[in-house]
């Protein structure tokens, strides 16, 4: 009988005890990913958009996503991070934090998920995801108030979610999702621009 592959949910609910220490580097975790080292890396940094994290993490995960998307627009088969990134370290408590929270929601994807339309999922189509992931990490590095990471986070996520389960159907939903973040990050920065022209 084959055994089954595991399910996204429960790749990311193991990893928290996958580590002995406390802390864990960036390097570690990618190659505890293995070959599903994109779409698990891209879910895992963008997560942190859509839920509270301590100060700084949205940001820097939102550079740590252009470097993914970057590597994936570019056809890498392997994720590469520069040395003084791979060296840095993340407590095992916060990748717990960001499985308990994560989880519940991903199985919600899970339960309609499965590999189809995998012409959405080739390498060359996986450039195309690279770019619009390079697009939106530049949009979290801006300091939009209030909900501004969520939108471009969100469409983050589904991106990775397809291309972990090879769901051709889920990325071109992360492209609709990309579309509606960018729109919202659009205006957000009109109302914005108007607001500082009205009030000088």
């Amino acid at each position: 009988m084959e055994q089954r592959a595991p399910r996204t949910s429960e790749l990311i609910s193991e990893l928290p005890n996958s580590f002995p220490g406390e802390k864990l580097t960036l390097g570690e975790l990618i190659a505890a990913l293995s070959n599903r080292a994109f779409g698990m890396s891209i879910l895992l940094f963008a997560i942190p958009n859509i839920f509270p994290m301590p100060p700084g993490i949205p940001a820097i995960s939102g550079g740590i996503l252009m470097l993914f998307g970057m590597q994936l627009a570019l056809g890498r088969e392997s994720l590469w991070l520069p040395e003084r990134l791979e060296r840095r370290s993340i407590g095992r408590d916060t990748l717990t934090r960001i499985a308990e929270r994560s989880v519940p929601w991903i199985r919600r994807f899970e339960r309609f998920s499965k590999p189809r339309m995998e012409q959405f999922t080739t390498p060359f189509a996986r450039r195309g995801v690279g770019v619009m992931i390079f697009v939106l990490g530049l949009v979290l590095l801006m300091p939009f108030p209030l909900l501004g990471n969520i939108p471009p986070g969100m469409a983050c996520c589904v991106f990775g979610l397809g291309l972990v389960e090879r769901d051709g159907l889920i990325v071109m939903l992360g492209y609709g999702a990309s579309v509606i973040a960018l729109l919202i990050t659009a205006f957000a920065s009109y109302m914005i621009y108007a607001g500082v022209t009205w009030f000088f």
